[in-house]
């Protein structure tokens, strides 16, 4: 059955046209929805704790477009910083210009967060002491997050918290916040295969390490991938790469999939497609992808923002926050490049459009606008901030006991392939067989 956001489907809910760990498998660079370093820098530590609640004041515009002044309660977003996460963060901004920094107000997560927990924990935290403050979203929501949502929720548990693509096992973080989403690993596992089975690849290579392999989201993506390889008659293999959170960094990281993609080509043929589970590695694994032949389906956190600008060496500063006019110019690039037909992406970005969008969905369920667990009243939200997107999705199932969290939803946009003309691959419409929903 082709699984629909709850009951609905966001086609009428985020209507279609052209125009954006993780999961722990998804950790955002730009991203998304963010990648991580193995530490922040000084400058960009003093900046988190310029963003964290117990600062002074917020950074974003301060001009209101749409001030709450007669609804007097605060919102909280916590993502990754710029280096990390700028998709989630400029995602965060925009909500806060929509409505103002007396009604928003920004954090931001170590970006070596594994190793700084108990920091993450607590600039979360900190947000409940804003005795104005009704909702805290945290988008990714990296480790540390349940923990913290369980301490707010001892002393604020009139504040919604909300888990954007959440890291920690569902079942504790489902039942210590009030609504979870991340981007759909099952349903995604089987299309991304299909769609490279279908734009003629035989090869699918998976690119990840250790700490990622241990996320159940990223274990059980990688079993379902294999066995729609299987299905579809194509290879599945797999790579291991730095992590960036250990001593390598980021820089170590990326120079190792620079060094190392042209012999995969090589070994796989240019018939094989790849993809990787934390962002740092996107922009260079897409970078010599286009040098060396090869497909790259769709980024951990999709976005034409993800890997894409500093691969193509683009500058995208006149075209910031339009998303129809960025995919215009990646498209171009791509297609000058000659990778016309064997990129993807998501039109708009996932972690711009979940920062936002949950924060939207909050503040109308506060209003009384919306139910906090209603498909639809999400889907309204997430198309306030992606109007020309089609998205699809269902409740998490328990691979274990079968059983659906009603609390925790998996969502994902249909997948666009760069060209001279590009196309939609049509994701969203296609029915995932009902036996990938229970793979472990």
């Amino acid at each position: 059955m082709i699984r629909k956001l709850g009951s609905l489907l966001l086609a009428s809910v985020l209507a279609v046209t052209l125009t954006a760990c993780g999961t722990p498998a998804q950790e955002t660079v730009p991203a998304v929805s963010g990648t991580e370093t193995p530490a922040a820098s000084a400058e960009e530590t003093a900046a988190a704790e310029e963003s964290s609640p117990a600062a002074a004041e917020s950074e974003a515009p301060a001009d209101t477009k749409e001030a709450d002044s007669g609804n007097p309660f605060h919102i909280g977003i916590v993502t990754g910083s710029f280096s990390q996460s700028e998709d989630d963060r400029r995602g965060a901004e925009a909500f806060q210009e929509k409505y103002g920094t007396d009604n928003v107000t920004l954090a931001i997560y170590p970006d070596n967060f594994t190793e700084e927990l108990e920091t993450t924990i607590q600039i979360i935290v900190n947000l409940a002491d804003d005795p104005d403050m009704k909702a805290i979203i945290v988008n990714q929501a990296v480790d540390g997050t349940t923990e913290a949502f369980r301490r707010i929720k001892e002393k604020r548990p009139d504040i919604l918290c909300i888990a954007g693509e959440a890291y920690e096992d569902f079942s504790e973080i489902s039942a210590a916040a009030d609504l979870v989403i991340c981007s759909d690993f099952v349903a995604r596992g089987y299309l991304m295969i299909r769609s490279a089975h279908e734009l003629g690849c035989d090869t699918f290579v998976h690119i990840s390490f250790p700490r990622h392999l241990s996320y159940e989201t990223v274990s059980r993506q990688v079993s379902i991938m294999k066995a729609a390889c299987e299905e579809f008659g194509m290879t599945f293999a797999m790579e291991t790469a730095p992590d960036p959170t250990t001593d390598v960094g980021v820089p170590g990281a990326q120079a190792y999939i620079l060094e190392h993609v042209p012999a995969w080509v090589e070994k796989y043929g240019r018939n094989s497609a790849y993809f990787c589970t934390n962002d740092a590695h996107t922009e260079p694994l897409i970078k010599k992808l286009l040098e060396c032949g090869g497909y790259f389906i769709e980024a951990d956190l999709p976005s034409p923002l993800m890997g894409y600008p500093g691969a193509l060496d683009l500058d995208l500063t006149a075209e910031a926050g339009d998303f129809e006019k960025i995919l215009d110019k990646v498209e171009a690039a791509v297609v000058d490049k000659g990778g016309a037909g064997r990129f993807g992406t998501w039109v708009y970005s996932y972690g711009y459009t979940s920062s936002a969008g949950l924060a939207e969905h909050a503040r109308n369920v506060l209003l009384g606008q919306s139910t906090l667990t209603s498909i639809d009243d999400l889907a309204k939200a997430y198309r306030a901030f992606s109007p020309n997107a089609e998205w699809n999705g269902s409740l998490y199932t328990d691979a274990a006991t079968g059983e659906k969290m009603d609390n925790t939803f998996l969502i994902y946009q249909d997948t666009y392939i760069l060209g001279n003309p590009g196309h939609y691959m049509g994701t969203t419409q296609v029915e995932v067989p009902e036996q990938y929903f229970t793979i472990q």
